[in-house]
């Protein structure tokens, strides 16, 4: 079992991740924090085997806080901004691993296992290659079967738009349609409720960060 904890402002995007994450057989999500002094904090009392943090959060940052916490376990760093200054930002503070937010979860996972195997992704040469070593399979293989559009709804549902009006809206389509994409969705990825979808979205690196 690998134990970690998450830092992220977003709090929707956290507390999905979370789920999807401690869903998974060998990873367990201890605690998430909002921002680099709750992490600070947490990190007091936890101990973590990997940490996946955010760089942009209230207070105090994912690399200021890496670069504040003595003897902190290896980072993750996450973020929706990947230009190579931030990779490079990232790397001086200790972190040893950059990935975008939209990374699907088994890539993330598989990332969350290379780094706790000594795995130092920043630096590798070849990313892919490392994370295959630690891949899984899905979850879900009715995932494999999500149309463009559902793939779209679902996007839209871990970003926020959770009703069926907005959804409607945003996507140019007709209230009854929003309906039907969502019998679909929930049939293929086994879920119930637009709550479950919009974890299952983050999981499947369909949220729009």
């Amino acid at each position: 079992m690998i134990d970690i904890v998450i830092a992220d402002d977003h709090r929707l995007l956290l507390e999905g991740l979370a789920q999807a994450l401690d869903s998974l057989p060998d990873i367990r999500v201890l605690a998430t924090a909002a921002d680099g002094n709750e992490l600070v904090a947490l990190l007091e009392e936890k101990r973590p085997d990997v940490m996946l943090v955010d760089i942009e959060m209230p207070n105090l940052g994912g690399i200021a806080a890496l670069r504040t916490i003595p003897d902190a376990p290896p980072a993750i760093v996450v973020t929706m901004h990947t230009a190579d200054e931030q990779r490079r930002r990232a790397a001086a503070a200790g972190a040893a691993g950059f990935l975008s937010k939209s990374t699907p979860l088994p890539d993330l996972a598989a990332a969350v296992r290379a780094v706790h195997a000594g795995e130092d992704l920043i630096r590798a040469e070849d990313l892919d290659a490392v994370l295959d070593r630690h891949r899984q399979p899905l979850l879900d293989p009715g995932a494999a079967r999500l149309t463009d559009r559902e793939r779209e709804l679902l996007a839209l549902l871990a970003s926020g738009v959770s009703s069926t009006d907005d959804l409607a809206d945003q996507l140019y389509i007709s209230q009854k349609t929003v309906k039907n994409h969502l019998a679909s969705i929930y049939e293929k990825l086994a879920i119930t409720d637009r709550a479950q979808a919009a974890v299952e979205a983050i999981r499947l690196g369909l949220h729009r960060p």
